[in-house]
């Protein structure tokens, strides 16, 4: 690992700034939201703008790069995020709000691609699997220090604005002043959904349902606890803990499912969900509570991401996984879109529990589904490791992390 430090630290800690930079305008938009009296349903509007330019991205962005170059997309791209960061204070108009959420979920898009396109490149085969694992948890402990940030100032005010735009404007500096070379950008293939849907229709299905939890809880949660009437330290309190049990859970979780029937941990991870987001509307705990829930909702989350691409990926030749991925990578942006709206109109009408009933029913339906596969196809033999993937990877990022899965180091998570 210090080897791997040694030759990716300029874009680990260019990540790390990123994310501390999106990790703080999710969260404050969320509570200033409230703050300029914008609805539930109009924030919901705001927050599912993000998914759609961050699937828009996906799209686009690797045309860019071909066409430009790697170095030219990722400054523009910065320079766009920077800008936008600051002007969310300067026009607190929802309509505005989901124009700009729209354009930084793009940018950020493209800003994942070109740095996990860099990342991958910087690496031997050797060391890939290593680099990946710290990227992924750069991503994690970048959103968790933005909740910290989130108590430095007042929300109502245009410091907590202008943090997040100067953190993004200094993440570009160490990645576009490494000497490591901009790399060539390979095509992805890509799969029919037709396809992909008969080699693993849990893994349609899980990753569509899976995007409404994770747009929800990523998204909503700001929100929610901005209904709910709770103070900023709480608010970042909560989300900061979503994140760290998805990144304590994540290799325990991946450790399990190489040993057994994927099938089961996916089951057994979504009865808790669905149980947890239950007991939290009967029992409506106090704080203390409600950061168990989110580590234990985050810890649930964030695994069966992963298990469903690895479960799916088991059905699958080698030549088809990076095509297939992409593909559930798409499906989980389209389901990812109407976790925000649906949650935000749930909570119009039921209040804060709306978020909690929202994401328990997607995962009671996960467990439901799953349940009913393993009773219509036996387990497959599992050649390829569990690789750890965040919701926020690329499809770059998910192409190397399976092939390192695959190699000699699959049994490193990556």
């Amino acid at each position: 690992m210090p080897t791997v430090l040694r030759t990716t630290w300029p874009l680990l800690l260019g990540v790390l700034l990123l994310m501390v930079g999106n990790g703080m305008q999710g969260t404050l938009l969320g509570i200033r939201g409230k703050i300029e009296g914008i609805s539930t349903t109009e924030m919901s509007v705001v927050m599912s703008a993000y998914f759609g330019g961050f699937l828009l991205g996906s799209r686009v962005v690797p045309g860019m790069i071909r066409s430009v170059g790697h170095v030219r997309v990722f400054a523009a791209l910065g320079s766009l995020i920077s800008s936008v960061l600051i002007l969310y204070a300067a026009a607190p108009d929802w309509v505005a709000w989901t124009a700009m959420r729209l354009v930084i979920g793009f940018c950020f898009s493209g800003v994942y691609i070109t740095a996990e396109s860099w990342l991958n490149a910087s690496t031997s085969n050797e060391s890939r699997g290593r680099a990946l694992s710290a990227y992924m948890i750069m991503q994690m402990l970048g959103i968790i220090t933005a909740q910290l940030l989130m108590n430095v100032a007042d929300p109502a005010g245009y410091l907590l604005f202008v943090i997040p735009s100067v953190l993004v404007s200094l993440a570009f500096l160490p990645i576009l002043l490494s000497p490591q070379p901009a790399p060539q950008f390979a095509t992805l293939k890509l799969m029919s959904f037709g396809k992909l849907f008969r080699a693993s229709p849990l893994g349609c299905v899980g990753m569509f349902l899976m995007g409404g939890v994770f747009s929800a809880i990523f998204g909503m949660a700001s929100v929610w606890g901005a209904v709910k009437g709770l103070p900023v330290r709480d608010i970042s309190a909560f989300v900061a803990a979503i994140y760290v049990g998805g990144l304590l859970l994540q290799y325990p979780v991946g450790w399990l499912s190489d040993r057994g029937d994927r099938r089961a941990v996916v089951l057994a991870l979504a009865i808790l969900g669905t149980a947890v987001a239950a007991i939290t509307v009967a029992a409506q705990p106090g704080i203390w509570g409600l950061l168990a829930a989110a580590a234990l909702i985050g810890g649930v989350a964030n695994p069966v991401y992963s298990l469903l691409l690895a479960h799916t990926n088991d059905f699958l030749d080698s030549s088809d996984m990076a095509a297939a991925s992409a593909g559930l990578m798409f499906i989980n942006g389209v389901g990812a879109i109407s976790g925000p709206l649906i949650t935000g109109w749930l909570m119009d009408r039921m209040g804060p529990d709306g978020f909690w009933i929202y994401i328990g029913v997607l995962l009671a339906l996960l467990a439901g589904y799953t349940f009913y596969r393993r009773t219509r196809r036996s387990s497959p033999a599992q050649d390829q490791s569990f690789a750890v993937i965040a919701p926020s990877a690329t499809p770059v990022a998910v192409e190397a992390a399976l092939e390192t899965a695959g190699s000699d180091e699959g049994d490193k998570p990556a």
